[in-house]
Protein backbone atom coordinates (compact mmCIF):
# COMPACT_ATOMS: atom_id res chain seq x y z
CA UNK A 1 0.00 0.00 0.00
CA UNK A 2 1.63 3.11 -1.25
CA UNK A 3 1.42 6.33 1.44
CA UNK A 4 -0.71 9.21 1.36
CA UNK A 5 0.69 12.07 -0.98
CA UNK A 6 -0.41 15.47 -0.08
CA UNK A 7 1.00 17.19 -2.88
CA UNK A 8 -0.34 14.97 -5.48
CA UNK A 9 -3.80 15.01 -3.42
CA UNK A 10 -3.40 19.24 -4.09
CA UNK A 11 -2.91 18.39 -7.71
CA UNK A 12 -5.81 16.16 -8.23
CA UNK A 13 -8.01 18.25 -6.14
CA UNK A 14 -6.85 21.06 -8.36
CA UNK A 15 -8.22 19.48 -11.37
CA UNK A 16 -11.10 18.40 -9.54
CA UNK A 17 -11.92 22.13 -8.13
CA UNK A 18 -11.05 23.47 -11.26
CA UNK A 19 -13.74 21.85 -13.73
CA UNK A 20 -16.49 22.81 -11.11
CA UNK A 21 -19.26 25.73 -11.77
CA UNK A 22 -18.81 28.70 -8.91
CA UNK A 23 -21.96 27.41 -7.75
CA UNK A 24 -20.94 24.04 -7.24
CA UNK A 25 -17.73 25.49 -5.66
CA UNK A 26 -19.98 27.98 -3.12
CA UNK A 27 -21.87 24.38 -2.27
CA UNK A 28 -18.65 22.87 -1.18
CA UNK A 29 -17.50 25.59 0.67
CA UNK A 30 -21.00 25.02 3.04
CA UNK A 31 -19.62 21.43 3.57
CA UNK A 32 -16.13 23.04 4.15
CA UNK A 33 -16.03 21.29 7.76
CA UNK A 34 -16.13 18.02 6.56
CA UNK A 35 -13.29 18.08 3.85
CA UNK A 36 -9.84 17.33 4.99
CA UNK A 37 -7.66 19.60 5.51
CA UNK A 38 -5.44 19.66 1.80
CA UNK A 39 -9.06 19.58 0.62
CA UNK A 40 -9.67 22.59 2.39
CA UNK A 41 -6.31 24.50 1.23
CA UNK A 42 -6.97 23.65 -2.31
CA UNK A 43 -10.54 24.85 -2.42
CA UNK A 44 -9.42 28.16 -0.69
CA UNK A 45 -6.73 28.03 -3.42
CA UNK A 46 -9.35 27.60 -6.50
CA UNK A 47 -11.81 30.23 -5.36
CA UNK A 48 -8.67 33.12 -4.98
CA UNK A 49 -7.60 31.98 -8.03
CA UNK A 50 -11.19 32.95 -9.68
CA UNK A 51 -11.75 35.93 -7.39
CA UNK A 52 -14.71 34.52 -5.78
CA UNK A 53 -15.99 36.52 -2.86
CA UNK A 54 -17.12 32.64 -1.55
CA UNK A 55 -15.74 31.88 2.40
CA UNK A 56 -15.33 28.80 3.48
CA UNK A 57 -18.05 28.30 6.60
CA UNK A 58 -14.83 27.08 9.29
CA UNK A 59 -17.68 26.67 12.68
CA UNK A 60 -21.60 27.86 13.20
CA UNK A 61 -24.64 26.15 13.71
CA UNK A 62 -24.39 23.10 11.60
CA UNK A 63 -20.86 22.65 13.69
CA UNK A 64 -22.82 22.81 17.18
CA UNK A 65 -25.84 20.19 15.65
CA UNK A 66 -23.06 18.12 14.37
CA UNK A 67 -21.90 17.58 18.03
CA UNK A 68 -25.04 16.85 19.24
CA UNK A 69 -25.76 14.32 16.01
CA UNK A 70 -24.02 11.52 15.49
CA UNK A 71 -23.25 8.96 12.48
CA UNK A 72 -25.34 5.76 12.12
CA UNK A 73 -24.63 4.38 8.96
CA UNK A 74 -22.64 5.55 5.97
CA UNK A 75 -24.35 4.81 2.01
CA UNK A 76 -22.32 5.14 -1.31
CA UNK A 77 -25.57 6.28 -3.11
CA UNK A 78 -28.39 8.29 -2.14
CA UNK A 79 -31.14 6.40 -2.84
CA UNK A 80 -30.33 3.87 -0.62
CA UNK A 81 -29.31 6.45 2.31
CA UNK A 82 -33.21 8.04 1.61
CA UNK A 83 -34.79 4.73 2.01
CA UNK A 84 -32.76 4.84 5.71
CA UNK A 85 -34.17 7.72 6.23
CA UNK A 86 -37.50 7.28 5.86
CA UNK A 87 -37.50 3.89 7.85
CA UNK A 88 -36.04 6.29 10.92
CA UNK A 89 -38.51 9.23 10.06
CA UNK A 90 -41.78 6.78 9.94
CA UNK A 91 -40.33 5.94 13.39
CA UNK A 92 -40.67 9.87 15.29
CA UNK A 93 -37.18 9.36 15.46
CA UNK A 94 -34.95 12.78 14.46
CA UNK A 95 -32.19 12.69 11.61
CA UNK A 96 -30.49 14.52 8.73
CA UNK A 97 -28.20 13.14 5.86
CA UNK A 98 -24.91 14.86 5.74
CA UNK A 99 -23.04 15.59 2.41
CA UNK A 100 -26.02 14.16 0.32
CA UNK A 101 -26.18 17.13 -1.33
CA UNK A 102 -22.79 17.29 -2.63
CA UNK A 103 -23.08 13.74 -3.25
CA UNK A 104 -26.46 14.23 -5.71
CA UNK A 105 -24.29 16.84 -7.82
CA UNK A 106 -21.74 14.42 -8.61
CA UNK A 107 -21.92 10.91 -7.29
CA UNK A 108 -17.84 10.13 -8.01
CA UNK A 109 -17.54 12.18 -4.52
CA UNK A 110 -19.51 9.72 -2.38
CA UNK A 111 -16.17 7.96 -1.70
CA UNK A 112 -13.79 11.33 -1.43
CA UNK A 113 -16.81 12.36 0.98
CA UNK A 114 -16.98 8.88 2.83
CA UNK A 115 -20.37 8.63 1.26
CA UNK A 116 -24.18 10.09 2.06
CA UNK A 117 -23.96 9.92 6.46
CA UNK A 118 -27.26 9.15 8.01
CA UNK A 119 -27.49 11.41 11.20
CA UNK A 120 -29.00 11.12 14.34
CA UNK A 121 -29.02 12.50 18.13
CA UNK A 122 -26.88 10.77 20.24
CA UNK A 123 -29.66 9.67 22.61
CA UNK A 124 -31.48 7.65 19.60
CA UNK A 125 -28.04 5.79 18.51
CA UNK A 126 -29.72 2.56 19.83
CA UNK A 127 -33.41 2.85 18.43
CA UNK A 128 -32.19 3.97 15.79
CA UNK A 129 -29.54 0.80 14.47
CA UNK A 130 -32.09 -1.53 16.38
CA UNK A 131 -34.38 -0.12 12.71
CA UNK A 132 -32.31 -0.67 10.56
CA UNK A 133 -30.85 -3.75 11.38
CA UNK A 134 -33.93 -4.96 11.21
CA UNK A 135 -33.74 -8.00 8.60
CA UNK A 136 -36.68 -7.48 5.42
CA UNK A 137 -39.78 -9.06 5.62
CA UNK A 138 -40.58 -12.21 3.55
CA UNK A 139 -43.74 -11.17 2.61
CA UNK A 140 -46.04 -8.76 3.30
CA UNK A 141 -49.90 -7.36 2.21
CA UNK A 142 -50.80 -5.00 -0.76
CA UNK A 143 -53.07 -3.56 -0.22
CA UNK A 144 -55.76 -4.02 -3.41
CA UNK A 145 -52.32 -6.29 -4.93
CA UNK A 146 -52.21 -9.16 -2.95
CA UNK A 147 -49.27 -10.26 -1.19
CA UNK A 148 -45.98 -9.51 -2.23
CA UNK A 149 -42.80 -12.03 -1.63
CA UNK A 150 -39.52 -10.30 -0.84
CA UNK A 151 -36.84 -11.83 -3.93
CA UNK A 152 -34.24 -13.85 -2.47
CA UNK A 153 -30.52 -13.62 -4.02
CA UNK A 154 -30.31 -16.95 -6.07
CA UNK A 155 -26.52 -17.24 -5.23
CA UNK A 156 -26.93 -17.16 -1.34
CA UNK A 157 -30.95 -16.66 -0.80
CA UNK A 158 -30.35 -13.39 0.96
CA UNK A 159 -33.68 -11.58 0.95
CA UNK A 160 -31.25 -8.26 1.58
CA UNK A 161 -31.40 -7.52 -2.01
CA UNK A 162 -32.23 -4.34 -4.03
CA UNK A 163 -33.31 -3.30 -7.30
CA UNK A 164 -31.14 -1.26 -9.72
CA UNK A 165 -32.60 0.28 -12.77
CA UNK A 166 -29.84 2.47 -14.69
CA UNK A 167 -28.42 1.39 -16.92
CA UNK A 168 -29.48 -1.78 -16.97
CA UNK A 169 -32.24 -3.21 -14.41
CA UNK A 170 -31.24 -5.84 -12.38
CA UNK A 171 -30.90 -7.34 -8.66
CA UNK A 172 -28.38 -6.97 -6.55
CA UNK A 173 -27.57 -8.86 -3.41
CA UNK A 174 -26.25 -6.76 -0.43
CA UNK A 175 -24.70 -9.78 1.43
CA UNK A 176 -22.61 -11.26 -1.13
CA UNK A 177 -22.56 -9.35 -4.29
CA UNK A 178 -24.20 -10.84 -6.81
CA UNK A 179 -26.40 -9.11 -9.67
CA UNK A 180 -28.74 -10.85 -12.04
CA UNK A 181 -31.33 -9.94 -14.11
CA UNK A 182 -35.12 -11.42 -13.52
CA UNK A 183 -38.45 -12.11 -14.80
CA UNK A 184 -39.82 -12.26 -11.57
CA UNK A 185 -40.04 -15.55 -11.37
CA UNK A 186 -36.01 -16.96 -10.44
CA UNK A 187 -35.74 -14.60 -7.41
CA UNK A 188 -38.08 -16.60 -5.10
Amino acid sequence: MRGYDPDKERRRLGGVYAGMSDGELEKLADDAPALTEVARETLRSEILRRGLAITLRESGAADEESTRFVTVRRFLNVQDAVVAKSVLDSAGIECYLGDENVIRMDWFWSNFLGGVKLRVPQDEVAAAAELLDQSAPEAFDVEGAGEYKQPRCPNCRSLDVSFRDRPVAYWKCRACGHTWETSGEDSQ
